[in-house]
C-alpha cells in the first residue's frame, strides 16, 4: 500500500494539494541551482510557484524540509538501476549493465545535482534526516554490488582478501563523486562519454576482477 502525503499538520493531502506541494518542490530545486539552501528564503520559493509564503508553510515547516522531500524523491528514483542487477555481469554483457550503470548514475546526478549535494553535505555535518535518506538511496546500490563481488569471489575470479562490502561503498563513493562534477569534465579535459565509460570500467572491473600478472 502506498504511503499517503500528509502536511505538517498530520492532514492527509488530496490530489489537489498534492500538485500545490510538488509546484512548491519544482521552484525549490531551481532556486537551489542558483543559491544554497541558507540563502534561499520561503517567499522566493512562494515567487517562483506564484503562490504565497503563508500557503509554503501549509506544507513544509521550512525550507530544508522541502530540500529533504526533495532528497526523498530523488533516493525513490534509485530503485530503477537496481534492476540492473538481475542478470549477469561477465563478459561484453556485465560490461553493458556496467555502462548502463554508470549512465543512469550520471544522469541522477544530472537531474538532481544541487539537491544530491546539499543531502551529502547535511549528512556529512551530522543532519540525522539527510543521513537516513542518503543510506536509503545508496544502501540497496551497495548491497547489490556487495552481493555481485561475492558472487565473483566464490567464482574464484577476486582475491579472498578483497572485503565485499568496503569495496561496494568504495565504488559507489567514486561514481558519487565522478557523477556530481559531470557537467565540469572538460576542466580535466575528459568529455561526458570518457566519464561514463570509465566509470563502467571499474564498476565492471570491480566486480569481475583485474587480472594482473
Amino acid at each position: 500500500m502506498a504511503q499517503r502525503e500528509t502536511a505538517p499538520t498530520g492532514r492527509t493531502l488530496g490530489p489537489r494539494a498534492l500538485r500545490t506541494r510538488q509546484r512548491l518542490l519544482d521552484a525549490t530545486a531551481e532556486l537551489l541551482e542558483e543559491r544554497g539552501v541558507l540563502e534561499l528564503t520561503v517567499a522566493d520559493i512562494a515567487r517562483k510557484a506564484e503562490t504565497s509564503p503563508g500557503l509554503f508553510y501549509h506544507y513544509f515547516r521550512e525550507v530544508e524540509e522541502a530540500a529533504l522531500v526533495l532528497a526523498q524523491q530523488a533516493a525513490d528514483e534509485m530503485s530503477t538501476l537496481l534492476e540492473l542487477f538481475d542478470g549477469v555481469w561477465i563478459g561484453r554483457t556485465g560490461l553493458e549493465r556496467a555502462r548502463a550503470l554508470a549512465r543512469g548514475f550520471v544522469e541522477h546526478w544530472e537531474s538532481h545535482r544541487a539537491v544530491l549535494l546539499l543531502r551529502n553535505h547535511s549528512a556529512d555535518r551530522g543532519d540525522r534526516r539527510f543521513h537516513r535518506v542518503r543510506r536509503r538511496a545508496l544502501g540497496p546500490l551497495i548491497e547489490s554490488i556487495e552481493t555481485q563481488i561475492r558472487i565473483s569471489k566464490d567464482a574464484g575470479r577476486l582475491p579472498d582478501d578483497l572485503h565485499p562490502y568496503l569495496a561496494a561503498s568504495a565504488l559507489v563513493q567514486i561514481l558519487e563523486g565522478l557523477s556530481a562534477y559531470a557537467r565540469e569534465v572538460h576542466r580535466f579535459h575528459a568529455t561526458r562519454n570518457e566519464l561514463i565509460e570509465t566509470c563502467a570500467r571499474m564498476i565492471h572491473g570491480t566486480l569481475n576482477g583485474y587480472r594482473t600478472r
